[in-house]
């Protein structure tokens, strides 16, 4: 070959390598934005004496979850795909296929130690999948985050997001969002937004939590019915979904496979998609859902703006393969119910503050089942089952269960026991402000101005 023609290629294949860096890289960045949301909309849900400590516990979930991954979370993602259908996490099997050794080949690249992490290596992706990555886990444990408002020690909360945001959510990744992962191999199972990968399970994980850790004091009467305990600032709740809106954008396209010499962008199944099926449906799902929710509370604030994620969560399984128009009644028809399965949710006396679990769990579970109904038959590659109802069925009640809901009320229930999940009445009367960051309030300036002898004062 002329070395005119080999120093082409080798120019091409580096260009290749930064647009596929860039690509994850600025999407990685831009899902930053859903962290600055969830800041925003938590704060603004909290009353006024907790706004500080519940931003304060959003933000350090970025460093406890981003750590954590990095030490193990990564490797879990790349370990686990073929446990325990098709062998142990590592080896030896007796009869490897290529398909096997192929999985395995990423193992050594997830290691906190290997090269592939370090700087100026010849890898110049793996690192960036890890940046994805991360940002998907801090992102599940956020989902976490808001539903115990106002009554969760820190230390406490931060096992748990460890334990789902680099541990559970994780394993059900590699067995169901992951071109090696089982569920794919043996059900065809198909959740290229995560539905029930990220969604589903931290919603039901969060509904494992929240029985353990019991209502906000003054939530319910003696009666049992109960009372609405409104955000001290529903405007700023509001910026922050909106926020949330943009960063899933980005949380979308971070879903897809795009690297060096391929023709085009994959799902990470293989299976073909378009950056404009993101674009399209993604908007669609959002408008559909706010109408939806609009509709079904009659113009409820809070509602309305939460039914834009319950559209987009309940079509993201399937995303890549609806056509538009089919978008319209499944995201419509999450956002117009999830408001009923959050007030169903109230009335077993389980105090949900931000209806995380209407919002996620339901709607994932919808998202899952929905390409069971409206996709079924599909073909990803050969050799893989095609998509069905039972393939859909099956791997997310697998999650839902052993991955979600089992984890959250088993680790919830032993830290109750030892008496780390939940802080002393005291402490919640006063408000976690002034417990936990020794502040007594957020707004000093508008407090001194609500005092009558202060008023006429410059």
């Amino acid at each position: 070959m002329p070395p005119e023609v080999q120093e082409l290629q080798g120019t091409v294949s580096a260009l290749g390598t930064f647009v596929s860096e860039s690509f994850y890289y600025y999407a990685s960045v831009f899902m930053l934005i859903i962290h600055v949301g969830f800041l925003a909309y938590e704060g603004g849900v909290s009353r006024a004496k907790n706004v500080l400590a519940t931003m304060v516990k959003n933000l350090i979930t970025l460093a406890t979850v981003g750590l954590t991954f990095f030490f193990f979370g990564w490797w879990v993602y790349n370990a686990f795909p073929l446990w325990p259908v098709n062998g142990p996490i590592m080896g030896p099997w007796t009869t490897p296929t290529e398909a096997i050794k192929a999985a395995f080949a990423y193992v050594e690249t997830a290691y906190p130690w290997s090269p592939n992490l370090g700087p100026n290596t010849a890898d110049s992706l793996t690192g960036v999948f890890w940046f994805a990555f991360a940002l998907f886990a801090m992102t599940t444990a956020s989902i976490l985050s808001g539903a115990l408002i106002e009554r969760v020690k820190l230390g406490g909360y931060f096992i748990l997001s460890i334990i789902l945001g680099s541990f559970t959510w994780v394993v059900g990744a590699a067995w169901g969002w992951n071109a090696f992962g089982w569920f794919l191999t043996q059900f065809g199972y198909h959740d290229f937004g995560c539905s029930a990968v990220v969604h589903a399970i931290s919603g039901f994980f969060t509904l494992g939590v929240l029985i353990n850790l019991g209502p906000r004091i003054g939530k319910f009467d003696e009666n049992g019915r109960p009372r609405a305990i409104l955000p001290h600032n529903l405007p700023l709740t509001m910026v922050g979904l909106m926020l949330i809106f943009v960063g899933f954008y980005a949380f979308l396209a971070a879903c897809v496979i795009f690297l060096p010499g391929y023709q085009g962008i994959t799902s990470i199944y293989g299976s073909p998609m378009t950056l404009a099926s993101i674009g399209v449906n993604t908007t669609i799902a959002l408008a559909t859902g706010l109408m939806g929710a609009y509709i079904s509370t009659k113009a409820d604030p809070f509602y309305t703006i939460s039914g834009g994620l319950a559209g987009i969560i309940s079509v993201s399984a399937g995303m890549d393969l609806y056509h538009p128009v089919l978008v319209i009644p499944i995201a419509f028809f999450a956002a117009f119910t999830f408001p009923y399965v959050a007030n169903f949710i109230e009335k077993l006396k389980i105090d949900d503050a931000v209806g995380a679990f209407a919002v996620h769990g339901y709607c994932g579970v919808v998202g899952t089942v929905a390409v069971g109904l409206f996709a079924t038959g599909y073909i990803q590659a050969d050799g893989v089952p095609a998509t069905s109802f039972i393939g859909q069925l099956v791997p997310l009640l697998i999650m839902i269960i052993f991955l979600g809901f089992l984890p959250g009320y088993g680790v919830s229930l032993v830290l109750k026991q030892l008496g780390l999940l939940r802080i002393p009445d005291e402490e919640e009367i006063q408000g976690l402000d002034l417990s936990d960051l020794g502040v007594e309030t957020a707004y000093p300036e508008y407090s001194l101005t609500m005092r009558p002898d202060l008023r006429s004062q410059p």
